[in-house]
C-alpha cells in the first residue's frame, strides 16, 4: 500500500491503544494461566535469563492472549473553510466488551467501505492484531477493516506510521515519542508512559489519566502520518480533544 493510495484524509481513522495484564501480580493469574504464560515466553525466559514470574511485569500487558484493552483512542480529520481539524476522542472502560463493542460499531457504521482506512504507529504489528484478537476472545463480530483474512497486502486498509518511516528497514522499532522528537511534532510532557499504564490503572485507578495520554498519542500519529506524507502539520487550535 501506498500513501498515495488515500486520496482523502477525512477517510482516515487515527488510532492507538492502551493495554493491561490480566491479572496485576504474577500471584493473581490462576494456575492454567500461568503455566501456559510460561510455556509460551519459555525462550525469552532462557535469553533473558528470567523467569515466567519476573517476565510478567514487562510481557502480561503486551500479549493479547494474557491482557486486556482498557483504552481505544480514535481521531479523525475533517475540512472546514481554514483547512483541516483533527477531533480526537477515546472509547475507554473497565469492561472490555463494552469498549470494544461501541468502537466496532464506530467502524460498522461510518468507516465500512473500501475507502477507509485506519492508521496507527506500530499498528500492523500491535494495536490492529490485538483489537482483533481481543474481540475474537470477547465474541464482538470483526467488522471490515479488521476482517482481514485472505485478503492480499493491497486489500488491507492500514497504515503503519512506523513502516513509513522504515522506507523498508524492518530491523529497527522506532518510537512515536522519538519520532515526534526528531520532526519537530509538538507533543505535550506527560507525567506517564506507556510502562505506567498497568500501574497507574490498577494502583492508581485512573482511567481517564490512560485515557488522556491515549488522546495524545493519536493526535501524535495524525501529525506524524501528515508530517511524513509530505503535509503540514495541524496547529494546535486546529485539534479538539473531546
Amino acid at each position: 500500500m501506498r500513501h498515495e493510495s488515500i486520496r482523502d484524509l477525512t477517510k482516515l481513522l487515527f488510532l492507538d491503544i492502551e493495554t493491561v495484564p490480566q491479572a496485576y501480580r504474577w500471584e493473581g493469574l490462576d494456575e492454567r494461566s500461568a503455566a501456559l504464560f510460561s510455556e509460551k515466553t519459555r525462550y525469552e525466559q532462557e535469553r533473558q535469563g528470567k523467569d515466567a514470574a519476573q517476565l510478567w511485569q514487562d510481557k502480561g500487558g503486551i500479549l493479547a492472549e494474557f491482557g486486556r484493552i482498557v483504552c481505544i483512542g480514535v481521531g479523525s480529520l475533517h475540512k472546514d473553510t481554514d483547512g483541516l481539524h483533527l477531533r480526537v476522542t477515546s472509547y475507554h472502560g473497565d469492561d472490555e466488551y463494552d469498549l470494544l463493542t461501541r468502537f466496532t460499531d464506530l467502524l460498522e457504521r461510518h468507516y465500512a467501505t473500501e475507502e477507509h482506512w485506519l492508521c496507527a504507529h506500530n499498528g500492523k504489528e500491535f494495536d490492529f492484531p490485538w483489537i482483533a484478537r481481543r474481540c475474537v476472545v470477547n465474541r464482538v463480530k470483526l467488522p471490515r477493516l479488521l476482517d482481514i483474512a485472505g485478503l492480499k497486502p493491497w486489500e488491507v486498509g492500514h497504515v503503519d506510521t512506523m513502516q513509513l518511516w522504515s522506507f523498508g528497514d524492518r530491523k529497527a522499532y522506532t518510537s512515536l515519542a522519538l519520532l515526534a522528537h526528531i520532526l519537530g511534532i509538538p507533543t505535550p510532557k506527560d507525567d506517564i508512559s506507556g510502562a505506567d499504564v498497568a500501574r497507574v490503572y490498577y494502583e492508581d485507578r485512573d482511567l481517564e489519566r490512560i485515557a488522556a495520554y491515549c488522546r495524545k498519542d493519536v493526535a501524535a500519529t495524525a501529525q506524524l502520518f501528515l508530517r511524513l506524507t509530505g503535509r503540514e502539520l495541524l496547529p494546535a487550535d486546529r485539534i479538539a480533544f473531546v
